[in-house]
């Protein structure tokens, strides 16, 4: 067995998800590279992390999964030019019923959740944004390193209401006073905003994420592997017994709901700005609706 194994995407996703493998050091790493568009993530790209985490699953000789983005930037989140069609049926051009929708988001939230309560130790690597999903993995993992700099939130709670993510996840990782701050205002908070509460594992300055994560993950693959797993389903069942152990129906029942909204004369409606004036201007035009410019 070599130090360093890589396992490749198929031909259409090899350069926008990669997961490689060094079993000498028992660390996988899962980075998500869209660059040309803050690592944004397509739902394809959702379901081959879904399938190098069942492939890191079975792996014995792995004892840590590290989830990063390219080049300084974890995710913004949803790629929103592909966003709009995950609920089309194939050769229907009707409105996508609402069973059409929950089977969609269903099969879609199944990373999530399993990663929620993977077997091996996760950690996430905040650099730059964690927006959507990339806030949702975030506090999903069991271990998160965050720059003070990176901007973390819920910004689609904007267009498309704040109901959308996991609820039951951000109500018991962040609080109820943090998540609703974060999901009723649709505000990016910064890394520093969560420093005093702990609600992050280590929080240092934007440079040092990268160096500060390898150095976490080295220190927890030390550990033996069987007590890693046992603490795992440990702390799976637990939470279970908590306000987590509604995640799964939750995640999948409210994003159904809540991407199926009818909108007021004076409310921001970003799909429709996106459909008639384009992806740039629609967000310039919401943040004019919630008067702040660039800022966030």
């Amino acid at each position: 067995m070599t130090a360093a194994d890589t396992t490749t995407a198929p031909p259409d996703q090899a350069d926008r998800v990669i997961l490689t493998k060094d079993h000498q050091t028992h660390i996988a790493r899962i980075t998500i590279c869209n660059p040309a568009k803050k690592n944004a993530m397509a739902p394809e790209d959702c379901d081959l992390m879904g399938r190098y985490l069942d492939d890191i699953a079975e792996d014995d000789a792995i004892k840590v999964v590290l989830v990063r983005g390219e080049g300084g930037v974890f995710t913004t989140g949803v790629d929103l030019n592909r966003a709009y069609g995950w609920y089309a049926t194939p050769g229907d051009d009707r409105r996508p019923s609402q069973r059409r929708r929950l089977a969609v988001d269903r099969r879609g939230q199944r990373m999530f959740h399993e990663f929620i309560g993977f077997p091996k130790a996760t950690i996430v690597q905040v650099e730059s944004y964690a927006l959507g999903l990339g806030l949702e993995l975030a506090l999903a993992a069991d271990l998160a390193v965050v720059s003070r700099q990176a901007k973390l939130g819920m910004p689609a709670a904007r267009f498309l209401g704040p109901v959308l993510g996991n609820v039951a996840l951000f109500m018991h990782r962040l609080g109820p006073v943090v998540a609703r701050d974060l999901m009723l205002t649709g505000r990016m908070a910064t890394g520093a905003e969560f420093e005093s509460a702990r609600l992050f594992t280590r929080f240092v300055d934007e440079a040092d994420v990268a160096a500060e994560t390898e150095a976490l993950a080295a220190q927890v693959a030390k550990m033996p592997a069987d007590g890693l797993a046992i603490a795992k389903e440990a702390y799976r069942l637990v939470e279970a017994s908590s306000t987590l152990g509604l995640e799964e129906t939750t995640a999948y029942l409210f994003h159904s709901y809540g991407t199926n909204l009818r909108f007021e004369p004076d409310e921001f409606n970003f799909v429709k700005e996106r459909s008639e004036s384009g992806t740039t201007e629609a967000f310039r035009k919401r943040d004019e609706h919630y008067g702040e410019g660039s800022r966030q």
